[in-house]
């Protein structure tokens, strides 16, 4: 998980996995299109999403097509932001405000 929290920490890389959700099976010209990073740096860029796991390849011929891999990123939701979702955390600040109008009842004479 730590490769996939590092290939996530960069927003070009973050930019070429919304590219390909927009839009799967891009070649590297198709991702560097429109871009302001060098078509080196996209190479780079690339196999890091793909050593993590969040971009997979297939050879079409003699071009590398790019496919964005959706499994990593449920891992991460499942193990660290679904224990922060919208029904446990507001449970929790209902129950500290509860907790803080209680405490305020119990100063009064």
């Amino acid at each position: 998980m730590d490769k996939v929290f590092k290939a996530l920490a960069d927003p070009q890389r973050r930019l070429l996995l919304d590219r390909l959700f927009e839009c799967d099976g891009l070649s590297l010209k198709d991702l560097v299109e429109g871009l302001d990073i060098s078509r080196q740096a996209v190479a780079k860029h690339l196999h890091l999403l793909e050593d993590a796991g969040l971009v997979v390849i297939h050879w079409q011929g003699r071009v590398k097509l790019h496919y964005l891999n959706p499994i990593p990123i449920r891992q991460i939701h499942d193990r660290w932001i679904s224990k922060f979702s919208v029904p446990r955390v507001q449970a929790l600040v209902d129950l500290a405000r509860d907790l803080e109008q209680s405490g305020k009842k119990g100063d009064e004479p």
